[in-house]
């Protein structure tokens, strides 16, 4: 089928799932870009529907996904240039997009390993921090990313392109404090704060046990019931005139750290 008005219907409701309100009432998301679209499919992601405009795509072979999300029961829609650019939130579209359902951040739905490693983000709402932790979390192999307050919904548009669709390839979750704090706690992992009031060095604490490192956003760092509930405390060694890292590289220090003490034990 081919949309070629920027009146059609189909295009005020992909409009509309820009906004988080429309996001949490229909259950939808979007995904703008063949590379997203190509981690959400082979993370198991199924499109309800799928737009793409020919005069924008780069690579004729990525044109292959068409066919792909048809077996899978997707409705596949060519639109004009004009449409495309009204429907795509990324300012060089390339064009590729899809709808598909929202992502599942149910605390009980995540399937932990021994010992497992997972990243918690209090209060973090910009959406490029938590794409790069995703990112992070995608390379290191952590279990999963979660929430701690949920400021900034999983779904959001931003989340998708800035996290490069790591979004689908790492399990995520959302949780207020106290309900995940008595969920890490019954499963046993041991919650690790960022903290510059600790004495401890991040690179001097065990991280190769089942772990939750939790970070805080930058403006305000960790709040007081993550603090009091903490197993370990640990600081990221500061020298310069700033105090604090940018969430993100905050994040990717302490799992690579645990990435790290756990392949030495594998080697010893």
């Amino acid at each position: 089928m081919l949309i070629t008005s920027p009146q059609n219907p189909r295009v005020k409701g992909l409009q509309a799932l820009r906004k988080r309100s429309e996001r949490d009432r229909s259950h939808q998301i979007l995904v703008d870009g063949y590379d997203e679209l190509a981690v959400a499919l082979s993370s198991g992601a199924r499109p309800a529907s799928l737009y793409y405009c020919p005069a924008l795509i780069r690579d004729q072979a990525e044109t292959s996904v068409i066919n792909a999300t048809q077996e899978l029961g997707t409705e596949v829609f060519e639109v004009s240039e004009a449409v495309f650019r009204k429907i795509a939130y990324r300012e060089a579209p390339d064009g590729w997009l899809a709808v598909l359902a929202a992502i599942d951040t149910d605390l009980g739905r995540l399937r932990l390993r021994p010992d497992p490693l997972l990243l918690v983000c209090e209060s973090v709402e910009k959406p490029g921090n938590l794409g790069a932790m995703l990112r992070t979390a995608d390379a290191a192999g952590v279990d999963a990313v979660i929430s701690s307050p949920a400021v900034t919904d999983w779904g959001n548009p931003n989340i998708v392109r800035a996290s490069k669709g790591a979004v689908f390839s790492v399990p995520v979750a959302e949780s207020a404090p106290d309900e995940l704090i008595a969920w890490l706690h019954g499963q046993g992992i041991a919650i690790v704060a960022t903290t510059l009031e600790s004495d401890i060095p991040y690179t001097a604490a065990d991280l190769k046990r089942g772990v939750a490192i939790v970070v805080g956003a930058e403006s305000g760092g960790l709040s007081e019931p993550w603090l009091r509930t903490a197993d370990l405390k640990v600081r990221i060694p500061m020298v310069g005139r700033l105090n604090s890292l940018n969430v993100a590289t905050s994040a990717a220090l302490l799992v690579y750290e645990a990435i790290r003490q756990r392949d030495q034990v594998r080697i010893d």
